[in-house]
């Protein structure tokens, strides 16, 4: 059984992914390694993962070849969705079982395609499949978040080159997307407004120099703190907490933005490894922890393409040392 432990001296809980040990070694392989008649993402091979538990098909019956996007539970999940949360403690460290959902989404039937070669209505399909478990998940009284977010690339913590996404839902929030909450409740409380709203604005109408993308209903943007070299944020105009909350056609929109971003990092980085994670707003729960507000909550994507690694001093600091200032990364990227 997994387990989540609390880290005493930071307040971070760690998972304790039991499971994933298990993983055999040659289920790491790259397309070099092997041949796409042997990736059992790919349409046909259906019978050698999980049942599935979404997809979207324009043919076919469930678990069967005919799909678009199709979704299924991880072979070796980091939480697992049987049993009770049962929170204790050892000693002075608290902890609790290991309970959560960790899911797959194959984002296409073809082994040669990435997401950024998809048509927009595809990219769309996957956002859709996006929403559709996040809701889903979000009816399990048990679960307080999901993370959705895709591994591209070795270097970036992809076992499988065919591509797909996943997600995790927690018991917990998060604690990145705990500061955010935070961050974004204490500004309200301030000053009476989104802080990502705000940073939109200035970002598009006073500056402008760690901009990449604007249109009608999505920005992309450089932060201004980048963590890592080409850091890239996505977020809709619209205030919003919740990625659920998109309109079809805002949804096409983010599609065709998503679509726009990756493909300039590709052309200036040369297909670089890259992450990127969904963050949302927590589930609606009564009497929520006071820090985990919602309404001033703004969702986003944050991209990070894998360019350095972190050593002892961002380890032992906190710290990230960014050798590219975002201003150059937004620059390059607008001219790709």
């Amino acid at each position: 059984m997994p387990e989540l432990r609390k880290d005493p001296f930071t307040d971070r809980w760690v998972i304790i992914a039991t499971d994933r040990a298990k993983r055999p070694s040659d289920f790491r392989f790259s397309a070099s390694e092997k041949g796409k008649e042997e990736c059992v993402f790919c349409g046909g091979h259906e019978n050698e993962t999980p049942p599935e538990v979404f997809a979207i098909r324009t043919a076919g019956e469930p678990n069967a070849p005919g799909w678009d996007v199709r979704v299924f539970p991880n072979m070796y999940p980091a939480l697992r969705t049987e049993g009770d949360i049962d929170g204790g403690n050892v000693g002075m460290c608290d902890m609790m079982n290991g309970i959560g959902a960790h899911e797959v989404i194959v984002e296409t039937p073809d082994h040669s395609k990435e997401l950024v070669d998809l048509d927009v209505v595809d990219i769309k399909k996957v956002l859709v499949a996006y929403r559709e478990r996040i809701n889903d998940l979000g009816r399990d009284v048990r679960f307080k978040y999901v993370l959705v977010f895709k591994n591209h690339g070795k270097d970036a913590g992809a076992s499988l080159q065919h591509s797909h996404s996943q997600l995790i839902a927690t018991p917990i929030t998060p604690k990145r997307v705990k500061e955010e909450l935070q961050v974004a409740r204490e500004y309200h409380e301030s000053r009476g407004r989104c802080v990502f709203c705000d940073y939109i604005e200035q970002e598009t109408r006073l500056f402008g120099d760690r901009l990449i993308r604007e249109d009608e209903n999505f920005v992309a943007l450089a932060p201004f703190a980048s963590s890592f070299p080409f850091e890239v944020w996505i977020l809709p105009k619209r205030h919003s907490p919740y990625f659920v909350s998109m309109s079809d056609e805002e949804m096409e929109g983010f599609a065709v933005m998503l679509k726009d971003v990756l493909n300039r990092i590709r052309v200036v980085l040369n297909d670089p490894p890259f992450n990127y994670v969904l963050h949302i707003a927590p589930f609606r729960r009564p009497k929520a922890d006071c820090c985990e507000t919602r309404e001033e909550y703004h969702w986003h994507l944050e991209i990070t393409p894998r360019m350095t690694k972190l050593a002892g001093f961002e380890l032992g600091s906190g710290f990230n040392i960014n050798p590219t200032p975002p201003e150059i990364a937004a620059e390059m990227l607008r001219g790709a």
